[in-house]
């Protein structure tokens, strides 16, 4: 039994191989396929023979010139099928829904940005909301709920994803929030969340292998705190899910007011409502929901600043300091090879580098800081989705089976 299932495991890992190549690469021809994978020319053909029949990719032929074709008939190249299979990846932030419809080709094929309610959204009200607003875009989108295999969800906050449940972010009043429960009732499709910072991790991963591997962390500095951490080639989330709630780690004992109501988190004085306030001179206890912050407020600190005013750069080097005092500690446990700092308020990193490195060089003994690289990347939202559309690529690449072997789903009701 124990050889079979691994023989079954490496024949799951070699189709996901192919499947990967042929969508990073687009249409290919059996021959390179193996000189993309280095697969024998015999696990090739057994493979892409199996995906053939399965109607998970076609052939088609070649549109090279003739002059750089062979005699004879065009070369035979496959692709993959994009209508095989669709996902819904789905990012939940303060007020607004993204969603998006993916095809198995990897290629958004509709999007959409809505508004809900942050404010009155918990965990009774929220679940209708969100049902119906994916019911919509896959009906406006011309397919049906049955040819949707997968829901992926990102959101902010602390994110159960064994229990597929938000339990505490900004975007929602309440707490305990059910996700993954209510989608899979409603579409009958395989459901699944995550924490928004972790998709980023993942979208690096996926855009360059090479350079996003190993052991590292990407850390966004945004409306929230948030930290995604990848352990020996793995997204690492936890028991629960909740694992490198960076944001939430104490930072002074009895400190500034978080946002989440504890006192002292590294968020209450790094987000974008611990900068105003700091900027602000106002208190450390002033409530976050009195302060008037967000992408605009970001935005309009970050532009004092450049204008010179002092309050303003004395508080994002103030945010630099105890960010290199919590990038200590991660160097400290974890030894990561890269660490990369991303999110709205990267646009003022100039601003906090001398704090960053004034931190570290407090807490940390001058070997651990020589053995990292520090990567600060201009932030761009699309890393959310693309981590959930990687994501959501490697489970079917491993799981998905294809209309011939695997039923249709009814449609649910």
């Amino acid at each position: 039994m124990t050889r079979k299932a691994d023989r079954d495991q490496i024949r799951r890992q070699n189709r996901s191989i192919v499947l990967q190549a042929l969508r990073r690469n687009g249409p290919t021809a059996r021959i390179d396929l193996g000189k993309i994978t280095r697969l024998s020319p015999a696990t090739v053909t057994a493979i892409t023979s199996d995906l053939l029949d399965q109607k998970l990719i076609i052939s088609v032929e070649s549109d090279e010139p003739k002059s750089h074709q062979a005699r004879g008939r065009p070369r035979t190249l496959l692709r993959l099928n994009p209508e095989a299979a669709y996902t819904v990846c789905i990012r939940l932030s303060v007020n607004t829904m993204d969603l998006s419809l993916v095809d198995f080709a990897g290629t958004i094929a509709s999007s959409l940005r809505t508004q809900y309610d942050s404010a009155t959204a918990d965990a009774d009200s929220f679940p209708p909301v969100l049902i119906s607003a994916i019911r919509q875009f896959i009906a406006d989108a011309g397919i049906s709920e049955a040819q949707v295999q997968e829901i992926g969800v990102a959101a902010q906050g602390v994110v159960e994803t064994e229990v597929g449940l938000v339990a505490w972010s900004p975007a929602f009043s309440g707490r305990k929030i059910p996700v993954v429960a209510p989608l899979h009732q409603a579409f009958g499709a395989d459901c699944y969340i995550s924490n928004d910072t972790n998709m980023i991790t993942e979208a690096l991963h996926w855009s360059d292998p090479e350079r996003y591997s190993g052991t590292f962390t990407v850390i966004m500095l945004d409306y929230g705190v948030g930290m995604g951490l990848y352990l020996d080639n793995h997204l690492f989330s936890g028991a629960s899910g909740t694992a490198a709630e960076f944001g939430h780690a104490n930072h002074i004992p009895d400190g500034a007011l978080c946002r989440c109501g504890k006192k002292g988190c590294l968020e209450a004085y790094l987000s974008d409502y611990a900068l105003v306030r700091s900027a602000s001179q106002l208190p450390e206890d002033t409530d976050p929901a009195d302060i008037k912050a967000g992408v605009e407020g970001l935005e309009k600190l970050i532009e004092t600043a450049d204008a010179g005013d002092e309050n303003a750069r004395k508080a994002f080097h103030k945010a630099g300091r105890v960010l290199g005092y919590g990038l200590a500690r991660v160097i400290a446990l974890i030894d990561p090879k890269r660490i990369v700092l991303t999110g709205a308020a990267m646009r003022a990193y100039t601003f906090m580098e001398k704090g960053v490195w004034e931190g570290l060089k407090d807490a940390l003994v001058e070997d651990l800081r020589n053995n990292f690289t520090l990567d600060v990347m201009p932030w761009n939202e699309d890393f959310i989705r693309t981590g959930l559309v990687a994501q959501s690529m490697e489970r079917l690449d491993m799981d998905f089976l294809g209309a011939q072997v695997k039923a249709p789903r009814r449609e649910a009701s």
